[in-house]
């Protein structure tokens, strides 16, 4: 370790090097590759301190999760209300994936969808995060799509929702030009095909 990632290492609590280091290694090696002796190692801890603070690495893997979750969830409205029009703050949805990934560890996808694949047991302590991202999603365009019509937004929103898991799928891939961008454009003429009808 330099002397620059010593002093960086110093300003920061051993809590919050243990959820940086969690975030960077789940997200790229996933969380049943990553060992806790290489979160340790990466955030430069003991292991007691993993344990006093999270009760081990299933407890981290939660603990992670939902500071990305609340991460997201402020990036997201963010966008959103930086959005001009209803049918923009509902595509916003995308904007703020890429403000996310510019901001904090980008991932390959969606962490959540990742760790619901990777984490399968209900008794999980992650599986409530992943729930209320769900739930979070949903509640959140469907909110949006009511101000871009009143014609079955719930349809509309379904519809953005599927898009966007696919664009987040196409990260995933890594296949795709673009995912994000083209995922946009596809939600946008459902959107403006919803605003028509009304």
């Amino acid at each position: 370790m330099d002397q620059g990632t010593d002093e960086a290492a110093a300003r920061t609590s051993p809590r919050d090097r243990l959820l940086d280091a969690a975030d960077e290694l789940f997200s790229r090696e996933g969380i049943a590759r990553t060992s806790v002796d290489q979160v340790l190692h990466h955030a430069h801890v003991a292991p007691g301190t993993l344990y006093a603070h999270f009760g081990g690495k299933d407890g981290l893997v939660a603990a992670a999760l939902r500071r990305r979750l609340d991460r997201w969830e402020r990036v997201w409205q963010e966008a959103v209300d930086a959005a001009p029009t209803p049918a923009e703050k509902l595509l916003a949805l995308f904007d703020a994936v890429s403000a996310y990934r510019d901001r904090y560890t980008p991932g390959r996808g969606c962490a959540f969808l990742a760790t619901s694949t990777e984490l399968p047991s209900l008794d999980h302590p992650a599986r409530a995060v992943i729930t209320a991202e769900s739930t979070l999603l949903l509640t959140r365009l469907n909110q949006l799509a009511e101000a871009v019509t009143t014609d079955d937004p719930a349809a509309l929103a379904e519809d953005v929702l599927l898009v966007y898991d696919g664009a987040m799928a196409g990260l995933q891939r890594g296949r795709t030009a673009d995912p994000l961008g083209r995922g946009r454009t596809l939600a946008g003429f459902r959107i403006q095909s919803a605003v028509d009808a009304a």
